[in-house]
């Protein structure tokens, strides 16, 4: 895969996780979702992890931005 297909990929990921706001879900909604949410956090954290490690496998830093 391209490295810009890969960076629009990763783009979309960030636009769809800044739409989901489980305080806007109900409680029965968010009981009956905590499992395969769960499951998508772990999974998300570990993916996350991976691509970081490789960037810092490689000398580089992540910054993060801080915001105005």
């Amino acid at each position: 895969m391209r490295t810009n297909d890969e960076m629009e990929r990763l783009q979309a990921a960030v636009r769809a996780l800044g739409d989901v706001d489980v305080s806007a879900w109900s409680e029965d909604t968010l009981n009956e979702q905590i499992g395969e949410l769960s499951a998508a956090l772990v999974t998300l954290d570990a993916l996350l992890t991976r691509v970081a490690e490789g960037v810092r496998g490689r000398g580089l830093r992540i910054e993060e931005t801080v915001s105005a």
